[in-house]
C-alpha cells in the first residue's frame, strides 16, 4: 500500500514542511515536497505536461493508494503552490483514492479555512476526502517538526484512518475488477 504525503508549502523552512518531512520519516511513506518541486505556473498549455516536474507530480499521484495533504493557511485558503499543483491534475488521478487533510497553522487564525478550501477542491477532483482532519498550531510543534504528544496522537489517528480506508478502497477496487 502506497500512502503519499504531500507537503503543500512552498517554504523550505516552514512548519508544514518540517512536519511533513518528519511524518514521511515516521510513517515510511512516499513524499511529494512542493518546497522542492518547482512546478511552472499552470497555463493549460500542453507543453507544460512534458516538463520533468509535472511528470514527477503526476507519477507520484498515480502511484498513490491514499494521500495525506498538508498545507499552511495563506489568506484563508490553501497555499498557492498546492492549488497550482492541483491545476495540473484531473479527476482520473484522484477517483476512488482516500485523502485526509492536515493544516499547519502559523498563528491565531487557525487553519480551518485552508481545510475547507482544500476539501472543496479535492472533492471537485473526485477524491474520497475523509471526514477526519487536523489543524496543528505553533504550540503543537516542539521543534523542527517534532510534535507534542497530543498532536502526535492526533496525527497517528489521522494516518490510521487513512490507512484503514485505503485498505478498504483497494479491496473494493480489486473485487470490482474480478467481477
Amino acid at each position: 500500500m502506497n500512502i503519499l504525503i504531500i507537503n503543500g508549502s512552498p517554504r523550505e523552512t516552514g512548519r508544514t514542511t518540517q512536519v511533513t518531512r518528519e511524518l514521511h520519516k515516521s510513517y515510511q511513506s512516499s513524499f511529494l515536497d512542493l518546497s522542492q518541486l518547482s512546478l511552472p505556473i499552470f497555463t493549460g498549455e500542453p507543453h507544460q505536461y512534458e516538463t520533468e516536474e509535472v511528470q514527477e507530480l503526476i507519477e507520484k499521484i498515480e502511484k498513490a493508494d491514499g494521500i495525506l495533504l498538508a498545507t499552511p493557511e495563506y489568506h484563508g485558503a490553501m497555499s498557492g503552490a498546492l492549488k497550482n499543483a492541483f491545476d495540473f491534475l484531473n479527476s482520473a488521478y484522484f477517483a476512488h483514492k482516500p485523502v485526509t487533510l492536515l493544516a499547519v497553522s502559523g498563528g491565531g487564525k487557525g487553519g480551518i479555512n485552508a481545510l475547507n478550501n482544500l476539501r472543496t477542491v479535492t472533492r471537485a477532483l473526485y477524491a474520497n476526502v475523509l471526514s477526519k482532519q487536523l489543524v496543528l498550531d505553533p504550540a503543537d510543534i516542539v521543534e523542527k517538526g517534532t510534535l507534542r504528544k497530543n498532536a502526535a496522537d492526533g496525527i497517528h489517528e489521522l494516518v490510521n484512518e487513512l490507512t484503514l480506508y485505503t485498505q478498504v478502497s483497494k479491496q473494493i477496487l480489486e473485487a470490482k475488477q474480478n467481477v
